[in-house]
């Protein structure tokens, strides 16, 4: 009964077919029992058998399990593959709404793979006609875009993008086909343009229109019949480029004829030129002030017209040689007023009287001397720039020093805080003085050092009427060195003095001092502020001492503090005491 039940639960009797049912595994396995006890085959090699005939049948049911398995994944990637290509073919032709019909669908794997085997080939046969459709519609822009061009050989149609085989697709090379038909109407309304606008400047500057147009493209030759034939990129670009060429060159005509018209206003005021013989030359003189666009005219800027000024200008440069001397004489007044403004030298005499050599000897060319004079003045206006910033400074400093040089005076009058008209006025232009005083160092050195960077870009002095400013400005440093010594002695000097007077007192006991005087009443309309010994007011020793003028605050503070403090001397206590010890045997 134990092999039977070993073998039970790998019984296909249920899955066999009906005929197979009276050798079933159930019989067979009783005749093959009824056989081994026949034979006498022990328990243990009967489950031994047993085992073995289930293993066989494990081993027949997984390979037909593995086979089914196999059947069914390559179902699933055949009908995951359609589906794929049908869903890269919707979304190619732009009909991605129709996918959504395929998952609805439900039955076997083989009835699916049949089911969108009819759509997938009604989408292939839809990709080849829209690849046609598509690839005609290119091939028409491409001719027409070639035409456009102006390429001999056309070229080949671009290949069609199978990933976008859309409606829209369509749309777009359609619209671009039509846009192109546009723009061909478009070159030729610019090409009717162009001719225009060439007509219009060559008739001004009486040039020849039939040749500037057959250098364009020989099809212009006929006029404006043959303008259909060429609408190229590059003919465009030929005309356009021609009537940038004679816009450029009408420009220059009227700039040179402008000149020549300036010149004949200058030549006239200089020579006294009457009106009768101005007014043959008008036509000139009124294109001063106009613009190239406002010119028209059959030979308004036509060679003779402008030989005709040329000629004109020369024969007055003739005439204005007799007054060359004060013409001159005025630029070399220009030139000096320009260098007087930023302190340059200048040898006025001398310059004028070479110029004035030159202009007899009648070796150097007028013109050229002029020339030369407006050189020169445009260079020394571009060296005054360049000292303006310098020049600036200069006068900062300038102005620094001068109120520190009054600041010394004032703080060495005596009598500046006596009452008077005029010392309030003084006192702040004492404050603003010290203001100044103090940024001088940092002025200085800022000045310096653009001294310096400008006279190694100019690689020469920099010199103000005729000194060298760098050596002024180290001077300067020098005197206020010296200076800053002298007032650093004097106050070492005073506070010496100090110190000896403060161990005189200590040594010999205290006595009236003028920086310990006992308050007493003023007078009324008295200063509170003025020292009773002295007479003068404290705030003098302050402004005095600018940096220990504070020190003498804290003794004044003392001296106003109680009664019976102020009237005993500071060393009271200490002196009698040592005199005491003193005078014991």
């Amino acid at each position: 009964m134990s092999q039977v039940r070993v073998f039970e639960p790998m019984s296909p009797s249920l899955l066999s077919p009906p005929r197979a049912k009276a050798t079933s595994c159930g019989s067979l396995l009783q005749e093959l029992q009824d056989l081994w006890d026949e034979i006498g085959e022990t328990d243990a090699e009967r489950d031994r058998m047993i085992l073995q005939l289930e293993q066989e049948c494990l081993n027949v049911y997984r390979k037909k399990v593995d086979n089914a398995r196999k059947n069914k994944a390559d179902l699933h990637q055949a009908l995951a593959s359609g589906k794929a290509e049908i869903s890269h073919l919707m979304s190619a032709l732009g009909e991605c709404e129709s996918i959504g019909q395929l998952e609805n669908k439900r039955g076997t794997l083989k009835e699916q793979v049949a089911m969108i085997k009819p759509l997938l080939d009604a989408l292939r046969n839809k990709k080849e006609e829209r690849i046609k459709e598509l690839m005609l519609l290119q091939s028409q822009i491409t001719l027409l875009s070639t035409e456009m061009a102006g390429n001999v050989h056309p070229t080949r149609p671009t290949q069609v993008d199978e990933h976008d085989l859309s409606v829209k697709k369509l749309s777009e090379l359609s619209s671009q086909l039509e846009m192109l038909q546009k723009e061909k109407d478009i070159r030729l309304r610019k090409v009717n343009e162009y001719v225009a606008s060439i007509h219009e400047l060559t008739n001004v500057m009486s040039l020849d229109l039939s040749k500037t147009l057959s250098e364009i493209h020989p099809g212009f030759n006929d006029g404006r019949k043959s303008i259909s034939r060429s609408i190229s990129n590059d003919t465009l670009t030929r005309l356009e480029a021609t009537v940038n060429a004679l816009k450029q060159e009408k420009k220059e005509r009227l700039q040179k004829l402008q000149g020549h018209g300036s010149a004949l206003v200058e030549l006239w005021n200089i020579i006294d030129m009457p009106s009768d013989e101005r007014s043959k030359f008008e036509h000139i003189t009124r294109l001063i002030s106009v613009s190239p666009d406002a010119v028209f005219g059959q030979g308004r800027l036509g060679p003779a017209v402008i030989d005709e000024a040329r000629e004109e200008v020369e024969r007055l440069n003739l005439l204005k040689a007799s007054k060359m001397k004060e013409l001159v004489l005025k630029k070399q007044d220009e030139l000096e007023e320009i260098y007087r403004e930023v302190h340059m030298d200048i040898e006025s005499e001398a310059e004028r009287q070479i110029l004035m050599d030159l202009i007899d000897s009648g070796t150097v060319d007028l013109s050229d001397l002029l020339a030369g004079m407006d050189g020169r003045i445009v260079k020394a206006k571009e060296q005054a720039i360049s000292r303006k910033d310098i020049l600036e400074k200069v006068e900062k400093w300038k102005f620094a020093s001068e109120e520190e040089s009054w600041l010394d005076e004032y703080e060495r009058d005596q009598s500046r805080y006596s009452a008077g008209r005029g010392v309030h006025k003084n006192m702040k232009r004492a404050e603003k003085a010290r203001i100044l005083v103090n940024k001088l160092p940092v002025l200085v050195e800022t000045l310096m050092s653009k001294i310096k960077a400008w006279e190694k870009e100019k690689g020469i002095p920099f010199e103000y009427d005729k000194v060298k400013l760098l050596d002024t400005l180290e001077e300067y440093i020098r005197f206020r060195m010296q200076k800053d010594e002298e007032k650093k002695r004097s106050r070492e000097q005073k506070k010496l003095q100090e110190q000896l007077m403060a161990e005189k007192e200590t040594m010999f006991g205290a006595k009236p001092s003028p920086l310990r005087q006992f308050p007493v009443k003023k007078p009324l309309g008295q200063s509170s502020n003025v020292n009773v010994v002295t007479g003068t007011p404290a705030s003098r020793r302050i402004s005095t001492s600018r940096h220990g003028g504070a020190s003498s605050g804290k003794g004044r503070k003392e001296l106003g503090g109680k009664a019976a403090n102020a009237a005993i001397p500071l060393n009271f206590v200490s002196l009698p005491k040592d005199n005491y010890s003193n005078q014991s045997p």
